[in-house]
Parts: structure tokens; C-alpha cells; sequence
């Protein structure tokens, strides 16, 4: 059976920018998910258990500071895990250069061993996902790299806190292993939790599959009622207004107003385009309440 086709919101040629800011939306949910839930990631990454207490660890790395995506202190083997998720292949400094930059300033900071693991999230040819070192005459400095969709979606399963990565697994029918994913969540009992990892499953399945098929098998007033999936959207709206420029704001907002509201006329198209960045920014907030497009057709005759 072929895979759905995925979801395709915009034309990346004609929004080259665009691209970054909705890969930083599933950046954010890995490193939540991370932070959330660190031993069950790390054992996970390993590939081996983490039985004895983690700590959670600051992101920002001293000397001119970078951020990584995830730093967990190992307190049994008074080591360091990072983990770095890649939605796209940076087109700026290449990947093995940068895990030698987090090891280094890692190893600066906290004088202990550091273990990274990269984890690439959407399949490609591209070569740079299958590099594991940084090589120059003088140096060498190795990382692990997991490629999910290599990788069994069967240790995932069974753990509530990794559901939202096994969809992205490999699988002969992607389409049948949304939906056992779908099954698992609707199992766990607290509700709060099932609506939190709810959210973050549907939105990293949004990388792989069609926006219909996945509202077939989650209901999206869970998604929507989700306090984690609104903090993840927001920031990720907040970045591309804060990064990207106007084209690539309206365009996103635009998708969310969709998605939220129906389908948009020509009419109130306009009007959005015509909005200034700090109103843009001001409707990126208040449409995560809209129901349907009264709410959005009210919002903007009032600013």
C-alpha cells in the first residue's frame, strides 16, 4: 500500500523561510518531550535501560551561547546524553560541526563524559544524514545517529511517553501504524496526559501524514483543548514572526485560521495580509480561541 502523501501547507520555493520556522514548531515538541520525559528518551536513544534518576540539565552552553535541543545528566555514570532532532538538514554550519561545537562547550561546562545521539525526524537521501563524525587532519569526534524511519516502532509502543515519535518509524503501512499509535493513546487513562501526548502525536505526524487522515483517527477537540499543543504552537508561532518576514508570518497564520476556522474568503485574506507585524502578532494570540470565522470576522473589526 503507498504512503499517504504528506502534508504539504505551502510551496517551499516560493516560502524558502517558511520551512525553518515550521521545522522549529517540531524542534520545540521533541525538546518538550525531552525535557518531559528524560529517562524514557534516554533509554530509548541508548538503546539501553535507565533505571537510576536523570537530571535535566540547562540547554544554553556557555561562550557565545547556542542552545542544544536536550542535555540529561546520567548520575549513575556521572555522564552527559544530548540529543539534537533534526527535521531538515541545516544548509548553514553541517551537523558533524556542530555536535563537535555541544560537545566541546558541554564538556567545558560540565567536565564530564558526553554521549550525543542525533535524531533525524523526516526521511531523505540526502548524505548528511548518514555522517556519524567530524574529521579534520587533527580531529576526529564521533556521535550515534538514529534516522527513525529506519528505525522498529515496537519499543515506542509501548511506553505512553515516545508514542508521539513512533509515528514517524518505519512501518510497510504507515496508515495502519497511525492508527495503533491512535489506539495506544486512547488507552492511557489520565486525561490529562492522553490529551498531552495526543497533542504532540498529532502534530509530529503532520511530517508524514495528511492532515484528513489523521483527524479521521484523533479527535481535534482533544488536540485543540491540549494546554501543551497551544504552548508548542505559540512558540512556534513566535518564532517565525520574531525570525521570518511578513510573507512567511501571514502565511502560517493563515494555515492555523484554516484549520481553525474553515476555509477563508478572498475577502478576509486581504484583510490579514493588509495587518501590520504587531497586529499579526497580536492575532497569533487570540486565534488559538477562534471556533469558527464569526470569532476571526469579529477579532478583525475590532483592530
Amino acid at each position: 500500500m503507498p504512503q499517504p502523501p504528506r502534508v504539504l501547507w505551502y510551496s517551499e520555493r516560493a516560502y524558502p523561510n517558511l520551512t525553518f520556522r515550521l521545522t522549529m514548531c517540531y524542534d520545540n515538541l521533541c525538546k518538550y518531550l525531552a525535557e518531559k520525559y528524560p529517562q524514557q528518551i534516554a533509554s530509548w536513544a541508548l538503546r539501553q535501560p535507565i533505571t537510576t534518576p536523570v537530571e535535566v540539565l540547562k540547554t544554553e552552553l556557555t561562550i557565545e551561547p547556542i542552545r542544544a535541543d536536550s542535555v540529561i545528566f546520567l548520575k549513575t555514570g556521572q555522564e552527559i546524553l544530548q540529543l539534537e532532532f533534526q527535521g531538515r538538514v541545516p544548509q548553514d554550519r553541517p551537523m558533524p560541526l556542530r555536535m563537535l561545537n555541544y560537545a566541546v562547550r558541554l564538556y567545558w561546562q560540565y567536565g564530564l563524559p558526553v554521549r550525543q545521539v542525533l535524531i533525524w525526524l523526516v526521511p531523505t537521501s540526502n548524505p548528511a544524514v548518514f555522517e556519524t563524525e567530524f574529521r579534520t587532519e587533527f580531529t576526529r569526534h564521533r556521535y550515534h545517529v538514529i534516522r527513525l524511519w529506519e528505525e522498529s516502532p515496537e519499543p515506542l509502543l509501548g511506553n505512553s511517553a515516545l508514542l508521539p515519535l513512533a509515528v514517524l518509524c518505519a512501518s510497510e503501512n504507515p496508515t495502519e501504524l497511525l492508527r495503533q499509535v491512535a489506539q495506544e493513546v486512547d488507552k492511557i487513562e489520565e486525561t490529562d496526559l492522553r490529551q498531552e501526548i495526543a497533542a504532540c502525536t498529532q502534530i509530529l505526524a503532520g511530517l508524514r501524514f495528511d492532515k484528513q487522515l489523521i483527524s479521521t483517527m484523533f479527535r481535534e477537540e482533544v488536540m485543540r483543548e491540549s494546554v501543551v499543543y497551544q504552548d508548542i504552537l505559540q512558540k512556534g508561532i513566535a518564532q517565525g514572526l520574531e525570525q521570518g518576514e511578513k510573507q512567511g508570518e501571514v502565511a502560517v497564520i493563515l494555515r492555523l485560521l484554516h484549520r481553525f476556522c474553515g476555509p477563508l474568503t478572498l475577502e478576509i485574506e486581504s484583510r490579514i495580509q493588509s495587518l501590520s507585524k504587531p497586529q499579526l502578532e497580536k492575532l497569533s494570540e487570540a486565534l488559538l480561541d477562534f471556533t469558527n470565522l464569526a470569532d476571526l470576522q469579529q477579532w478583525l473589526n475590532s483592530h
